[in-house]
């Protein structure tokens, strides 16, 4: 096994961790002290994690697009109503 990353310093405990420590508490503490597992099996599922988070990140994006798209659509036919009434009583 070899050291990748600096170890904790901090003495807050995330509640992921909490539960990898009550599934292996002996992999919690070496990675607490900056060892990374290996293992061949691991890469498939981080690539799916990274593969996953892209496809959130783009996902996220077209929402923010379409409810823009949305709101303006809502201020177009606003003033599109308004300019109709104000035509029809002038």
């Amino acid at each position: 096994m070899e050291k990748r990353i600096s170890p904790k310093n901090s003495q807050v405990l995330t509640a992921s961790e909490i539960g990898q420590y009550a599934y292996c508490s002996y992999a919690w503490m070496l990675r607490r002290l900056g060892y990374e597992p290996e293992s061949l099996s691991l890469e498939p599922g981080r690539q799916a994690h990274v593969s996953l988070g892209e496809q959130i990140d783009s996902l996220e994006r077209t929402m923010r697009l379409s409810r823009w798209c949305a709101v303006l659509g809502v201020i177009v036919l606003s003033i599109a109503l308004l300019l109709f009434v104000v035509g029809v009583i002038l």
